[in-house]
């Protein structure tokens, strides 16, 4: 479910009694405060309206003064041309995916692609240097066809041919998307087949002429979170309002999707609901005919995957009736869990250590491949299930890199793996999990010269003790002097994992212009598993910002760099995470870049998808809970006559995830208070701030211009 909401959104003395208090009043005792009272006061509320006439011209405004500063510097021109030139190089790794009809495909962008294209190749030619790819579908084309602003969003093709695929297709890049019918083996759209208009909605495949669907079926209805909670059957050639309904949540969830569980060869094990009650918490059902059935598994659970006859469990908290701990990765035999969900028996496959984390879970035909984090570096192991239970092998990978799993095979146990680091260029391997060989088929040139850098892990101690693990990405002739200059970047929310990957771009425009990089691995993230993430929940938020100082201070400490020369960088919850460190810590920094980020937390849960992250963040019409948040809310605690560093602000105006009034409120407080603030929306590109790989380097220039001159000038 959080990749569902996501992909659908990182020392000080200083932290108040309400944040340390451990027992907040019970949420149920207390009487809401109703949602239009909150911030109903602000007099920036008319920014809200994402398209108002009034919002754009003010942002059009901001644009025209901000990017006249920037684009007018010498450097602009330059760091520019060179993003570009690494975001669309033809050299690149082309990251593909099995297809049950036999082809590798990918979506590839490039110059002459800026929108892009489907394309598919064979495994063969995909090993040589320059593969022969065929056109599934080309969205620049469509897009002018159609005259629309179609962003792809991807495509879900009906095992086990693949041939029928439903496309997701975004009006400039927002989350709420059209799905159209495609055919790959005509390419072309299906005449009469399954068209859904456009909403936040989830859609699969239940067999060839039978769709799951969560969708706005009437006007209004939808979670707070503005997410679907009404599921129904969508027979071809069906209209809308004749689906049938299987399940029905309600509108306090924060949404409620449905999928079909196959067998390697695409046959329907079981059918799957969930249930989202918070962003964190979701109940399982199972799809019988006689309805849905409600599984018996903790409330922080999710299914991971079928393989060999077992359903997979990711536990995110303890399970003490099973004896399983949070992290635990557990297996059920499937026809037993559905003959009697309650006594059949669970089986541990994984336990992580403390500074371990269950990263990735990936299932080929016959095996479970496991990506496992360990002290932030990266490892693959294979488990195969017999009759005495799991038994693990493990892929020798190269060590002390992040390793993602990629697409992987029903039709054998092969699959791809991405092994990445710092300063070693991406690599692209086919691992198999059966015979455990591995084949580095791929490998992307190096962008930049990294052979006179180093990349150093350090820890620092945060204001309760814990010790807060951070990357530094630095050349070998740095003077520990104060006087490099430093980008520091965190994100610390929804147990997502800051792990070393390489970046052209930033190695580029960064890195060999003499620039320092660092990555902060404080809590709320999910480096050392779910336990790292809850840690620095709701009444405990102030954690991860407390961590993030720790971490700044110690570089300070060990003068890697100085405040004169500091600067700190992070997106949507890490956007959150700029505002508190420039209100909180203004005097660690001398520049901001807040990435389309949460800035009002007052009223955060009424605007975009907001009210699906109360999980995270607690709810602000809960007084207990609010007063928490108010104590680190960026936007309330701006305040006159403080030392903050002229900051630079993005947001994209078709984010519908974290809404730009976000964004568009904090830079206009802050000019009221009469602070210099730089300010860039971008039209197009939805909550990821860019719909094409042009607009990227737009901005990462516009970034590393603004940093340059904060910190190197």
């Amino acid at each position: 479910m959080r990749n569902l909401l996501l992909a659908l959104l990182a020392c000080t003395s200083l932290m108040t009694p309400a944040a340390q208090a451990a027992d907040p009043v019970p949420a149920d005792t207390e009487t809401r405060t109703p949602l239009a009272e909150l911030g109903k006061d602000d007099p920036y509320i008319w920014m809200e309206e994402i398209e108002g006439e009034r919002p754009l011209a003010w942002a059009k405004a901001q644009n025209d003064r901000s990017l006249a500063i920037l684009q007018g510097d010498a450097r602009y021109a330059g760091l520019e041309s060179q993003a570009l030139a690494i975001l669309n190089a033809k050299d690149r790794i082309a990251g593909v995916s099995f297809a049950g009809d036999g082809s590798l495909r990918n979506f590839w962008q490039d110059a002459d692609h800026v929108r892009g294209i489907w394309r598919a190749t064979t495994l063969d030619s995909y090993r040589t240097a320059e593969p022969q790819w065929e056109t599934i579908l080309d969205v620049d084309a469509l897009s002018k066809a159609e005259d629309a602003n179609w962003v792809f969003k991807g495509a879900d093709c009906l095992p086990p041919e693949e041939t029928r695929c439903l496309l997701t297709l975004s009006d400039g890049g927002k989350d709420a998307v059209t799905v159209r019918e495609f055919d790959t083996t005509t390419r072309t759209f299906v005449s009469g087949g399954f068209a859904l208009p456009e909403g936040k909605q989830s859609v699969g495949w239940l067999d060839r002429d039978t769709l799951l669907v969560a969708r706005e079926w009437e006007p209004g209805q939808v979670t707070r979170s503005g997410y679907a909670y009404v599921i129904k059957t969508l027979k071809r050639g069906q209209a809308l309002a004749d689906a049938q309904e299987v399940f029905r949540g309600t509108p306090e969830d924060v949404a409620a999707s449905a999928y079909a569980l196959r067998d390697a060869d695409g046959r329907v094990v079981a059918t799957l609901i969930n249930r989202a009650v918070s962003f964190f918490e979701a109940e399982t059902y199972l799809l019988t005919d006689q309805g849905a059935v409600k599984l018996p598994l903790p409330l922080k659970s999710s299914v991971q995957g079928y393989v060999a006859g077992q359903l997979v469990v990711g536990l995110e908290q303890d399970w003490p009736e099973r004896g399983f701990k949070t992290g635990d990765l557990i297996s059920f035999d499937l026809a037993a869990f559905k003959a009697d969900p309650v006594k059949a028996a669970a089986t541990l496959v994984l336990r992580p250590t403390a500074r371990q984390s269950v990263e990735g879970v990936a299932t080929t035909r016959d095996t479970l491949v496991v990506g496992l984090l360990d002290n932030v570096t990266g490892a693959a192991l294979v488990y195969r299930h017999g009759p005495k239970g799991w038994t693990r092998q493990k892929l020798a990978l190269p060590a002390n890199s992040t390793i993602g799993l990629g697409s992987a095979s029903q039709k054998d146990d092969r699959l791809f793996v991405s092994v990445t680091g710092y300063l070693t260029p991406s690599t692209y391997w086919l691992a198999d999990a059966a015979s455990l060989t591995l084949e580095q088929v791929k490998a992307s040139p190096a962008r930049f010269d990294a052979s006179t850098h180093v990349v150093e892990q350090f820890e620092a101690t945060s204001t309760d003790g814990v010790k807060i693990p951070y990357f530094v990405v630095r050349s070998k002739a740095v003077k520990y002097d104060g006087s490099a200059p430093t980008l520091l970047y965190a994100y610390g929310g929804f147990q997502v994992s800051m792990t070393p990957a390489y970046s052209g771009v930033m190695g580029k425009l960064w890195l060999e212009r003499g620039g320092t990089y660092v990555v902060a691995n404080i809590r709320g993230g999910g480096e050392f598993g779910p336990a790292w993430h809850d840690a620095a929940l709701k009444a405990n938020r102030q954690k991860a910002y407390d961590d993030f100082f720790a971490v700044s201070q110690d570089l300070i400490d060990r003068k890697i760099t100085s405040p004169r020369h500091l600067g700190i960088m992070g997106g949507s919850n890490g956007g959150l995470l700029m505002g508190v460190a420039l209100t909180q810590r203004p005097e660690l920094y001398n520049a901001v870049v807040v990435q389309v980020p949460l800035f009002d937390m007052i009223r955060y849960s009424q605007i975009g998808a907001g009210a699906s992250w109360v999980g995270e963040y607690g709810d602000p019409a809960i007084p207990s809970e609010r007063a928490v948040i108010a104590k680190y809310d960026p936007y309330s605690n701006l305040k006159a006559g403080q030392p903050y560093p002229e900051v630079f602000i993005e947001t994209s105006t078709k984010d519908d995830r974290v809404h730009p009034a976000h964004a568009r409120k904090a830079a206009a407080r802050l000019e009221e208070l009469g602070y210099p603030v730089l300010y860039y929306e971008n039209i197009d590109g939805g909550h990821a701030g860019a719909a094409n790989l042009a607009e990227t380097a737009r901005r990462q220039a516009l970034e590393y211009v603004y940093l340059s001159r904060r910190l190197m000038d």
